[in-house]
């Protein structure tokens, strides 16, 4: 396993230990740039109108189309790590 995978996982482990819970902003960012890491661009129909929270993820992820993988997973890892830290 390379060391970015590895370290993409620690912060990802990591995250979910927070001690207190980031903005609706920060969690999107969170969630557009794991997702971007891990399988890249956006896939899939876009939810329903009403779908408002999976509207958003949806878009929050679609921004960052064509974001190379190693580089959504070095964003992700220094955000987590600026969130732990």
């Amino acid at each position: 396993m390379s060391d970015l995978k590895s370290r993409f996982e620690d912060a990802s482990a990591a995250v979910k230990s927070l001690t207190d819970r980031p903005d609706n902003d920060t969690l999107l960012q969170l969630y557009a740039l794991y997702k971007q890491g891990a399988e890249g661009d956006v896939s899939g129909p876009k939810p329903g109108f009403f779908d408002f929270v999976g509207t958003a993820k949806y878009e929050a992820w679609a921004k960052l189309a064509g974001t190379p993988q190693d580089q959504a997973m070095e964003k992700y890892i220094a955000l987590v790590n600026k969130l732990t830290g």
